[in-house]
């Protein structure tokens, strides 16, 4: 199996460890993985922001790097979001290889759950381990990677949720509100920042208050967020993200 490795550039930039880890997780799986090297932002921040017109650029690097792969996966549930609906190609061509790259980009979770149809993970924390999952929005309403509570209705797994249960010495708390959004929101936690620090803690009291001694999610950007304001609050909560946790350590 063929995988293209897309690193968001803020993973890159401030997360190197969760690139590692992805590429450790995947390869550990049987997965021949290959990072392209000229790869760049996706053009989500400028789309967010109101400027898609100005990422063509961002567009047509992603068609050229990562064209003719069997799968792309990323552990980003919103850049992969944004790819899968907002990729586009300039001429007849550089759309196909784009509706082609659509097809075939996962992120992480997804992956490994729908694609790999991962049953088990020799994983095992050294100790016991409370961990709260924050479900992040672009993945849960957008990749359909978790069931929506508002919605009021079954609608399958938390696909997260149930690779974190196969991780020994991990245990899954449940929230009170376990799918409300943490504020960070791309562009929004800069234009409204005092909401989004106020959603920020209102999040992370649900945690605190089933004891956790780690967040863990599907995305780098909702958990810098969060990881702020622990940071502010002297907390000795940690953040990390999923694939942390679900790859085997090297200790």
């Amino acid at each position: 199996m063929n995988v293209g490795l897309f690193i968001p550039c803020y993973v890159d930039q401030f997360y190197p460890q969760v690139a590692r880890a992805t590429l450790q997780l995947l390869e550990s799986l049987g997965c021949t993985v290959a990072y392209p090297l000229d790869q760049t932002c996706c053009g989500q921040p400028m789309a967010n922001a109101g400027y898609a017109h100005l990422t063509d650029g961002c567009n047509q690097n992603f068609i050229r790097n990562f064209s003719g792969f069997d799968y792309i996966v990323a552990p980003s549930g919103s850049c992969t979001l944004h790819i899968k609906h907002h990729l586009h190609g300039k001429g007849d061509t550089d759309e196909r290889a784009a509706q082609q790259i659509q097809s075939r980009i996962y992120e992480l979770t997804e992956f490994l759950t729908d694609v790999l149809r991962v049953e088990s993970l020799p994983t095992r924390l050294p100790q016991r381990t409370v961990v709260g999952l924050h479900q992040s929005c672009h993945g849960q309403r957008g990749l359909n990677l978790a069931p929506m509570s508002e919605l009021m209705r079954e609608q399958g797994i938390s696909k997260p949720a149930y690779l974190l249960r196969l991780v020994e010495g991990l245990e899954l708390v449940d929230l009170d509100r376990r799918d409300e959004c943490c504020g960070f929101g791309g562009t929004f936690c800069v234009t409204e920042e005092a909401i989004s620090v106020k959603m920020g803690k209102d999040r992370l009291a649900d945690h605190q208050r089933h004891g956790v001694e780690v967040i863990t999610g599907v995305d780098v950007s909702c958990l810098m967020h969060l990881q702020g304001i622990l940071r502010r609050q002297k907390s000795s909560v940690q953040v990390k993200h999923i694939a942390e946790l679900l790859v085997k350590s090297e200790k």
